[in-house]
């Protein structure tokens, strides 16, 4: 007869219960904690583990006291931003006074005769948090111009999240310009998002494809964010903030402006979009590669494409090459 192997001591016991998330979602449910010891007796924890859980607790901001001694719990977001702020400015002060020591260190030792970029002009970032923090940092200081390039791309979200330490200069004397693809005005969050910056005084204007995400400061500092990698550039070269701005304005003249009455895709745009289709159609690219290159779904792209047919009077992909090469006067 077989013997059943026993499992090991302790393989079915509980986790150990943490005293810190059992007082907070305690607060969370009741709104507030009048006091340390009604949390204890309601809890069955001893008072001084409630009363160390609840010193943890203020700590990371999770809970704010009242006059009275009461406990009120804050919302998670808001405690990390309590929590998180201080501590990425810091960071970047840091940063910064370092960059400031070497640039003069390489000041004072280089040759005459030389011309070199100096120390610290194109940085590499890595992580949201970082990234955010550079962006933060830099739109507090920006006092004359921030021009923005927001590709569209299936990590819109993020981006958004990224650059959102930007738009805090509205309203406050900045001028603010933001390239963003069409597709922007056809999706319900995307739209509402340039609707409501465009009404704090950002001039906005969309083309078919926006290839970077950046954001140029004061004509002098310039962040450039790669979604795919999380991974930033800091450029303090101005040879290469030219270039940038110079990039940014040649996007900027051949946009369509965005106006919050304007509704999806017409005239002009689908003019652009579908032209843009068409070029790269002709280069022979499939529908995924069309879709990814103007940050659209595949679904979205092949309506577009199909449209596209429809207006040229094509029954293949190859005939609406050609016929665009003839409509669209493509090379």
């Amino acid at each position: 007869m077989s013997t059943a192997t026993l499992p090991p001591p302790g393989a079915f016991s509980l986790p150990e219960p943490d005293p810190e998330a059992e007082l907070y979602r305690y607060a969370a449910r009741c709104g507030r904690i009048p006091s340390v010891a009604t949390a204890a007796a309601h809890l069955g924890l001893p008072a001084d583990t409630v009363h160390a859980a609840a010193v943890r607790l203020v700590e990371l901001h999770l809970l704010r006291t009242e006059a009275d001694g009461g406990l009120v719990p804050r919302e998670p977001e808001a405690a990390a931003e309590l929590v998180v702020t201080p501590l990425e400015r810091a960071m970047y002060e840091r940063r910064e006074m370092a960059d400031r020591l070497r640039e003069r260190i390489d000041g004072i030792t280089r040759a005459p005769a030389g011309v070199t970029g100096h120390a610290g002009a194109l940085d590499r970032l890595e992580g949201i948090a970082e990234i955010r923090g550079l962006v933060k940092l830099a739109a507090e200081v920006c006092r004359d111009e921030l021009v923005v390039l927001h590709p569209g791309e299936a990590a819109d979200d993020l981006v958004d999240e990224l650059l959102d330490a930007c738009y805090s200069v509205l309203g406050d004397g900045v001028g603010v310009r933001v390239v963003c693809p069409h597709r922007s005005r056809a999706g319900y969050a995307a739209r509402a998002r340039l609707t409501q910056l465009a009404g704090r005084g950002a001039r906005i204007r969309t083309l078919s494809r926006v290839p970077q995400a950046a954001v140029v400061f004061d004509r002098s500092l310039a962040v450039t964010v790669d979604v795919t990698e999380l991974s930033a550039r800091r450029v303090r070269d101005q040879g290469m903030v030219r270039f940038l701005l110079g990039l940014f304005d040649q996007l900027w003249d051949g946009a369509t402006p965005f106006a919050a009455e304007d509704q999806g895709y017409s005239g002009e745009i689908a003019h652009d979009l579908q032209q843009t289709i068409a070029r790269l159609m002709a280069q022979g690219l499939t529908d995924e590669v069309v879709a990814r290159r103007l940050g659209m779904s595949v679904r979205t792209c092949r309506r577009h494409i199909a449209a596209m047919l429809q207006n040229l009077d094509a029954v293949s992909r190859f005939q609406a090459g050609v016929q665009a090469a003839s409509r669209f006067t493509l090379a």
